[in-house]
C-alpha cells in the first residue's frame, strides 16, 4: 500500500516538473501594449475591422500590421488613445454611417410577386430577382437588421429597412449582406441623401415606384455642386456637399419624386410666445 502511494506521487512530481519546464519552455509572452489596446477597444467583436474579434485587432495593431484607425465603433478618441499606446500619430478618419438608398415600401413600390419564402433577402433574391419589381429596391425581408449587432436597423410595418444613425456605428456589417447593395456607407456630416438605387429610365421608374429617381435634373440645376446624373440617377457628391456654398438642402423642395431627404433635418423653430393679456 505504502509503495503504490509512493509510487502515485513520484509520478504525480515528475508530471509537474514536466509541466512547469514545458510551461516555461513554450511560454507566449504577451505584448503590454496588446493589453493596452484591447483596453480601450469598445469590445463590440463586430469585425469591421477585418478581424474576428477585438482581441485579433488588438494583437495586429500592437505588432504593426495594422494601423489603429480600423475600429469604427471606437470613433476618433479610441484612435487617438490606441495611437498614444503604441506610439505613432493618430490620422483623422470621417466618420461614416450606413444609409438605405430606398423608400419603396409595399405601399409606394409595386411587386411581381407574392414572396412566402423563409425571410431572407439573399433567399428571395434567388427566386426570379427577388419580389420588388425594382431591379434595386430594398426586399424589406430584414437580413441587415438581423446582422445589426448594435440595433440600428428596424424594419418598418411596410416591410423597408431603417437605419437610425445615431445607433449606427459605421461597422458596415449590413453591407455585403445586401443583395442588391441598397446599403451605402455615407460620410456622417452629411445628412442629404438621394434615396434611390434604381438605374431605370424615368419613364419606367414611375410605373413601379412613387418616390424613385426619375434624373430629371432638378438637383443638378438647383445645386450643381453636390449632385451628380450618371446612368438616370442622381447621387449626391459627397465630396462637395460639405461646403457651405454647395446648397444640398436646396434641392430637396425641387425633386418632384421626393427621393431626396434629409436624415437630420434641423429642428423647427420656436414660435415667439406673445405675452399673456392682462387683466384689465
Amino acid at each position: 500500500m505504502l509503495e503504490a502511494i509512493l509510487s502515485l506521487g513520484g509520478v504525480g512530481f515528475c508530471a509537474a516538473l514536466a509541466l512547469g519546464f514545458a510551461a516555461q519552455k513554450f511560454a507566449v509572452e504577451v505584448d503590454a501594449r496588446e493589453a493596452a489596446i484591447l483596453e480601450v477597444l469598445p469590445g463590440a467583436n463586430c469585425g469591421a475591422c477585418g478581424f474576428p474579434g477585438c482581441g485579433g485587432y488588438a494583437r495586429a495593431v500592437a505588432s504593426g500590421a495594422v494601423a489603429p484607425e480600423l475600429c469604427p465603433p471606437g470613433g476618433p478618441e479610441t484612435v487617438a488613445r490606441i495611437a498614444r499606446i503604441i506610439g505613432v500619430a493618430a490620422i483623422a478618419v470621417d466618420p461614416q454611417v450606413a444609409v438605405v438608398i430606398c423608400q419603396g415600401d409595399q405601399q409606394r413600390a409595386t411587386e411581381k410577386y407574392r414572396y412566402l419564402g423563409i425571410s431572407d433577402c439573399r433567399a428571395a433574391q434567388k427566386l426570379a430577382d427577388g419580389p420588388k419589381t425594382c431591379p434595386g429596391g430594398c426586399l424589406g425581408l430584414g437580413t441587415c437588421a438581423a446582422i445589426c449587432p448594435f440595433g440600428a436597423i428596424t424594419m418598418t410595418d411596410q416591410h423597408l429597412a431603417v437605419i437610425d444613425r445615431d445607433k449606427c456605428v459605421g461597422c458596415r456589417k449590413c453591407v455585403e449582406p445586401c443583395p442588391r447593395q441598397v446599403i451605402k456607407m455615407t460620410p456622417r456630416s452629411v445628412s442629404v441623401h438621394v434615396l434611390c438605387n434604381s438605374h431605370d429610365k424615368g419613364a419606367l421608374v414611375r410605373r413601379y415606384c412613387q418616390v424613385g429617381c426619375i434624373a430629371c435634373q432638378l438637383c443638378k440645376k438647383a445645386a450643381p455642386e453636390a449632385y451628380v446624373i450618371e446612368d438616370f440617377l442622381a447621387r449626391v457628391d459627397y465630396r462637395h456637399a460639405v461646403k457651405p456654398t454647395a446648397g444640398v438642402e436646396v434641392a430637396i423642395d425641387k425633386c418632384p419624386t421626393h427621393c431626396i431627404r434629409d436624415d437630420n433635418p434641423p429642428p423647427a423653430p420656436v414660435p415667439d410666445e406673445k405675452p399673456a393679456p392682462q387683466a384689465a
